[in-house]
């Protein structure tokens, strides 16, 4: 691929800002559509979008000068958003959930010394990694049913949220297909800003919160230690692992850099670091974006120097609540729907990777793949009670038994019934 600016390239400044703002909105796009997972009064809320910009966009800042180098976009990890909804749907406690995700950090930092991370590699088969896909848009599925129809909001309110799904998803195919050059990759933005116009064209919005930036409440104010959780978390942050390794090598590859050992660890070393900081301010863990690729396919410019002030404009924005507010303040139903594209598009990767690894050729090997599917489903709806507590935030995500399932299957079952 021929491109304007390769990785190491400098820019001429004007340049530089024109390619930093879009990495910038696109950024924005991927941290506001997690911002909903926030939980306490209005001003908490605030503050928690506000850290998890500020997390985001150091991250980003840290992995293009001193990680790997390359530029990938940085966003809250969807699997972990999946994880954090699912054990406070189980009853569990907010700072034992945030603790795991710093426990989970710490796992993904060891896993870069020595040969660890080439092992995990070689048990997540092509199969279970699709499996792994699909969990992660299958589980959310009740949550954006909630982000769509939230209770307690009107039944015109529920009626937007059924109208912007029927002309906003197929807008918003048509857009992906038909746009060209940077603008595809504008598509999220687009519609989280129309669907944010007409929603509050339509009804009433809330007032502005107060949250001065200051360091009361930056941290957890303890570590909670619950094993049913942390076990849950480390499954969790297995599949993050996999998904961080493909974001890298993907544009390693696409790029054709020669020193791709070194990045990757250094990389996901550093997802691993910042994963603990996160975890330690009680927002979710930060994981490499795989559109990325996409975005350098389109605009030509591979310089990783271009998401410096990009990452930047992220930690600034962190600072100021009113900005945040202005860009996290986007309605339940207009996210739902986002939601629900993005997970579409998290299908449709899934189901192409069947196709190119030829990972499903027979019933068993559908079995494989759709039964933790519905397992996964079942464990996600399960009431509340019916199982001890100390496990409840385990067996209560769906996510995770789906993927115990699929492991079980993949090397335990069909290796069993193969000999």
């Amino acid at each position: 691929m021929k491109l304007k600016y390769n990785i190491d390239d400098k820019l001429p400044f004007g340049q530089m800002m024109i390619y930093a703002v879009q990495w910038f909105i696109l950024a924005v796009a991927v941290v506001a559509t997690s911002v909903f997972v926030a939980q306490g009064t209005p001003g908490e809320k605030l503050f928690f979008a506000q850290k998890l910009f500020a997390v985001m966009g150091v991250t980003g800042l840290v992995q293009v000068v001193v990680g790997h180098r390359m530029p990938l976009v940085v966003g809250p990890a969807a699997v972990l958003l999946v994880g954090v909804i699912s054990s406070l749907g189980a009853g569990a406690d907010t700072e034992a959930i945030y603790s795991s995700i710093a426990i989970g950090g710490v796992l993904i930092a060891l896993l870069t010394i020595g040969g660890a991370m080439r092992y995990v590699q070689h048990l997540f088969t092509p199969r279970i990694v699709v499996v792994i896909l699909m969990l992660i848009a299958f589980t959310l599925a009740p949550v954006i049913k909630n982000l769509v129809f939230p209770v307690g909001y009107s039944s015109e309110q529920h009626l937007f949220g059924l109208i912007f799904t029927i002309v906003g998803c197929p807008m918003m195919v048509v857009l992906n297909r038909t746009l060209r050059g940077v603008a595809k990759s504008l598509v999220i933005p687009i519609a989280l800003a129309v669907g944010s116009i007409a929603y509050y064209a339509l009804f009433d919005g809330s007032a502005p919160v107060d949250s001065a930036a200051s360091f009361e409440g930056l941290f957890l104010s303890g570590f909670s230690f619950d094993w049913g959780l942390v076990v849950a978390f480390v499954i969790c942050y297995i599949a993050l692992l996999i998904n961080d390794i493909g974001s890298i090598e993907s544009l390693g590859a696409m790029l054709q850099l020669s020193d791709m050992d070194s990045r990757l660890k250094r990389g996901v070393r550093t997802t691993g670091i910042m994963n603990i900081v996160a975890g330690a301010m009680g927002v979710l863990g930060p994981v490499n974006f795989s559109m990325s690729p996409g975005v350098i396919a389109s605009t030509g410019c591979a310089s990783r120097r271009a998401l410096i002030p990009a990452t930047l404009m992220l930690v600034v924005c962190a600072l100021s609540s009113n900005l945040i507010w202005a860009l996290t303040n986007i309605p339940n139903p207009v996210i739902g729907v986002i939601l629900l594209f993005l997970m579409g598009t998290q299908l449709a990767a899934s189901l192409e990777m069947v196709h190119s690894t030829r990972s499903v050729q027979s019933f068993v090997d559908g079995l494989t793949v759709g039964l933790p599917l519905m397992m996964a489903m079942l464990f996600q709806l399960m009431p509340r009670g019916i199982v001890p507590t100390v496990i409840e935030p385990l067996v209560g995500n769906g996510f995770a038994m789906g993927v115990i399932a699929v492991i079980v299957m993949e090397h335990v079952i069909n290796r069993n019934s193969a000999k």
